[in-house]
This record gives C-alpha cells, sequence and structure tokens, in this order.
C-alpha cells in the first residue's frame, strides 16, 4: 500500500484536476463569459482571491509530503472540509449538469480525503 502521504498527495491532484476539467468544459460549452463570473465583472482583487483560494489544493499537494504526521492529518481534515462546504453551497449555482457532476465528484475526492486522513494511525 502507498504511503498515507503520497495517497493525500494524490488526492489533492485528483481534486484540482477535477476544477480545472470543469473549467476547460466551460469554455469548450461556451458556459464562461471572458471578464465575468455569473454576470459579474471580475475585478484585479477578485482574480487575486480566486487565485489563492484556487492554489490551496496545489499547496496541499506539497504539504501532504512535507508536513509532520499530527499536522499533515489536520490540516489535510480541515481544509477539505472547508472546500467541501464551499462547494455544497456553490452547487445549485452550477446550470450545467456536467458542472454538477464534477462538483459531486470534487465532494468525494473531499470526502476521502477526510476519511483517509483521519484514519491515518
Amino acid at each position: 500500500m502507498l504511503d498515507m502521504r503520497i495517497q493525500l498527495s494524490g488526492l489533492w491532484v485528483c481534486l484540482f484536476l477535477t476544477y480545472l476539467l470543469g473549467d476547460v468544459m466551460r469554455i469548450f460549452v461556451g458556459d464562461a463569459m471572458p471578464g465575468k463570473i455569473q454576470g459579474m465583472q471580475i475585478t484585479q482583487v477578485m482574480a487575486l482571491g480566486i487565485a489563492a483560494f484556487m492554489l490551496i489544493p496545489i499547496v496541499m499537494v506539497y504539504l501532504s509530503l512535507r508536513l509532520p504526521l499530527a499536522i499533515n492529518r489536520w490540516a489535510n481534515i480541515v481544509v477539505a472540509v472547508v472546500f467541501f462546504i464551499f462547494n455544497a453551497i456553490g452547487l445549485p449555482g452550477y446550470p450545467s449538469i456536467f458542472d454538477k457532476f464534477l462538483i459531486v465528484v470534487g465532494l468525494v475526492w473531499n470526502i476521502l480525503t477526510v476519511i483517509n486522513a483521519w484514519n491515518w494511525v
């Protein structure tokens, strides 16, 4: 069995790639409007906030490999729960069925992250 650090790191990669797939799909199907999110103009501050928030799963890939066990375990649990709540709240706002499907897949990645981190001994 793979070391838990690698498993958790892999789950964060899966989550980020699922998010990225959703963004690419929105562009391909024409749901994305350049410079806007849900009809709202994106400001530089908003773009920075979005970039910082979406950087978290990428940072978790690294932190899952480097943090000491106790801190690593709780960091994975807390961050996965935050992303779960964020996406669960946002789920109804996505109009496309593929978006809803990908958000649910992302929620599953979050659940698996919490389960794996919780059971890590």
